[in-house]
């Protein structure tokens, strides 16, 4: 599926009825800082399925675990974000359920609303550092990103190319521009408005995409054309037309649902291309031949 641009029919009036669902999940997440403590207390995180809920650097991080006779050494796995008190959630259990049923764990951290940002990508550093170095998972997992997720991961795999095998995206962001905007995602970058617009080349992820083609990170998205939340041309599209432009189309796959905005559709969370794409890439990153490669 490779290099491809896809385009799904929907039912408008089941993305009509999520619509105002999905609006209010996209912003009611806590507003909690990236490296804020991780208040007194307060239970390290909810599981929608069986594994560990831990601490890492104060802030709360999961990792649902594969039946014991489905683990693997080293443990295949993605990297899901956002990793936020509300997420990962019900709506995603199907997909988490694929995973572990294939091998393939699934770990995050509450990075806060971090939007792409330093300390949210050093989280996520001090996470891929617990599980590969103290529980024998892989050294390149799956990135797998939904909605505001993808600016966690894009950043991530901007910053450690090599570290990756692949990112997917459920509708998601990739320009701080379209969402969620400089005002909301300064604060995160810990810079001004008007500092962060002057150093967009450093801190939004669209512009950087470069680094992904050029290291072949395989990508997989599918996003509705009709999302006026994260607006698909200005993330999943541009991301497409980037690696194309690069030469590296082949290793792009943006499914189009049609007519879906940004919402809770189950086209996109039983998405089975994306499912197969992420289990595929993270037992890629797994196995021997990985380590030293560029994708």
């Amino acid at each position: 599926m490779a290099g491809t641009i896809t385009r799904l029919a929907a039912v408008a009036a089941a993305a009509v009825a999520a619509a105002a669902v999905a609006a209010a999940a996209v912003t009611s997440a806590a507003a909690v800082r990236a490296g804020d403590e991780l208040p007194a207390g307060q239970p390290v995180k909810t599981l929608i399925l069986p594994g560990e809920s831990f601490v890492v650097q104060g802030r709360p991080a999961f990792v649902l675990l594969p039946p014991e006779d489905k683990r693997l050494s080293p443990q295949p796995w993605i990297i899901y974000a956002p990793t936020l008190p509300a997420y990962p959630d019900q709506h995603e259990k199907w997909m988490h359920e694929q995973f572990l049923a294939a091998g393939v764990a699934v770990a995050g951290i509450d990075a806060g609303e971090a939007y792409g940002s330093p300390r949210g990508t050093d989280l996520m550093t001090a996470l891929h550092a617990e599980l590969v170095k103290t529980r024998g998972f892989a050294a390149k997992p799956c990135l797998l990103g939904r909605s505001r997720g993808g600016l966690w991961v894009s950043s991530w795999a901007i910053a450690h190319p090599d570290k990756v095998a692949g990112i997917a995206g459920l509708y998601p962001v990739f320009d701080l521009r379209s969402y969620p905007g400089l005002e909301k995602a300064a604060p995160a970058h810990e810079l001004t408005e008007q500092a962060l617009n002057a150093r967009l080349a450093d801190h939004n992820p669209i512009a950087r995409i470069d680094v992904l083609a050029n290291a072949r990170i395989p990508v997989f998205m599918i996003h509705g054309d009709d999302d006026k939340v994260v607006p698909l041309r200005d993330n999943s599209e541009a991301l497409a037309k980037r690696y194309q432009s690069l030469g590296q189309a082949d290793l792009v796959t943006l499914v189009v649902a049609k007519g879906q905005g940004h919402n809770l559709w189950d086209g996109f969370f039983r998405c089975r291309q994306l499912t197969d794409f992420a289990i595929q890439r993270a037992k890629a990153g797994a196995a021997p031949a990985a380590v030293g490669e560029g994708r």
